[in-house]
């Protein structure tokens, strides 16, 4: 087959999502749920990174108990967090407490985000109207004037032009379908970057301090069963900084801060394990051009702090489904119609930003710029820690969110 023949390759489907994260695996999910003809689109042939957020919070557990996924995707191997503690310049505190909320399930799943992906994937094989489509990346967006018509993408076999009556973005902080669309983001900023690496975890080795606060260090360690995940939190375009001062200096600092690490801390041998996360947060003024509909990082990027973006990308992608599914049925909708799943979580997501730009300028740019006196803990975080009963209110900010949404949208009838 030649080039232009492989080009000239098409498929028409109802609904194109573009992306197989979060928001593009669950959208396929309750689209396909639904009865619409959808194709996700997934550039890489697998879900594994070495990187994707790997927190599974309470808003998302309620979503696929409410799907009736929930027992299956438990039985998936995840530990479980409730009580968030730290060091803070020595000193313990404790962040937040998950047992305090009163939800059917009060804690965070730390599951490895491939898990989740191909739970969702393998679920969606009974919808015949739903398609996953590995390996195969959109490369342009495909033009009727001024709608957009579908995208053409790039697969193993050559090019193909995939038409359809609505677009989805879900491809990321990255995305290139916002970016052939020419949509602009407006960057809020983010004083942070992180190194994310992980260090051998023996059985007897148990460790239940989240976060740790020093004069100008900030680490964050998750239990991952039988490695420690850490991510290593240094000022913005530090990087290079960092590696001039060597891997030996990098890794004392963090035995220092974390000494449970020590015995594990030999796998990471090279910058190689060492993966820099550049951290920012940013939105969309505006999610929609006609037949294209932007949601999870592509329409906002968020920080780490609280570890909700997973969790916020699926919250898009219930909204929406609730909003659009059956409008769906009939064509694409409006794009008065598709501005209104930004009309609904719009909200939450600035809210969300604005609680993290707070903790960011308050706390971690503080504790990173260091300086010579010992640190002292927030007053916020002496209160909270001190009087228990605060400890559930950022509980339920990172665990439900702003306006946590629920599954509306109907399944078609199963044959």
């Amino acid at each position: 087959m030649t080039s232009d023949q492989q080009a000239k390759r098409t498929m028409k489907v109802r609904c194109c999502i573009v992306g197989g994260g979060p928001a593009g695996m669950m959208l396929g999910y309750l689209l396909g749920r639904a009865g619409i003809d959808v194709v996700v689109l997934e550039k890489h042939a697998d879900f594994f990174r070495d990187f994707r957020g790997d927190t599974v919070h309470p808003s998302t557990l309620q979503v696929m108990d409410e799907l009736g996924l929930i027992d299956d995707f438990l039985k998936l191997p995840h530990q479980r967090l409730q009580k968030m503690d730290g060091l803070f310049g020595g000193t313990p505190v404790r962040i937040a407490d998950l047992s305090r909320l009163h939800t059917k399930y009060p804690f965070i799943a730390f599951m490895p985000q491939w898990d989740f992906l191909n739970f969702l994937r393998e679920a969606g094989r009974r919808f015949a109207s739903l398609e996953v489509m590995m390996s195969t990346e959109a490369i342009d967006l495909i033009r009727r004037g001024e709608t957009i018509a579908g995208v053409r993408a790039k697969t193993p076999d050559g090019n193909i032009d995939i038409e359809a009556d609505l677009t989805i973005a879900c491809d990321g902080r990255h995305s290139t379908v916002r970016e052939r669309a020419g949509l602009e983001i407006e960057e809020i900023g983010a004083p942070m970057d992180v190194l994310w690496f992980r260090a051998g975890r023996r059985p007897d080795e148990t460790e239940n301090v989240f976060a740790r606060v020093e004069p100008g260090k900030m680490m964050i360690t998750f239990d991952r069963g039988d490695y420690w995940q850490c991510a290593y939190v240094i000022a913005k375009g530090q990087y290079e900084a960092v590696k001039a001062r060597g891997l030996s200096a990098l890794l004392d600092d963090v035995v220092r801060m974390a000494p449970m690490l020590r015995s594990g801390i030999a796998e990471v041998k090279s910058f190689d394990d060492v993966k820099l996360l550049t951290v920012a947060i940013n939105r969309l003024a505006r999610w929609t051009q006609p037949g294209l509909l932007c949601i999870g990082d592509a329409a906002h990027a968020m920080s780490p702090v609280g570890g909700v973006g997973v969790n916020l990308a699926v919250q898009d992608a219930v909204a929406t489904a609730n909003i659009l599914a059956d409008k769906l049925q009939h064509g694409c909708p409006s794009e008065h119609e598709l501005d209104a799943v930004r009309r609904r979580r719009e909200f939450p997501v600035k809210m969300t930003q604005r609680m993290q730009v707070v903790v960011q300028n308050n706390i971690i740019s503080g504790a990173l710029q260091g300086g010579g006196g010992p640190l002292k803990v927030p007053l916020v975080v002496r209160l909270i820690t001190a009087l228990p009963w605060l400890q559930g209110i950022p509980a339920r900010l990172i665990a439900l969110g702003v306006r946590p949404e629920h599954v509306q949208s109907r399944a078609a009838p199963e044959f």
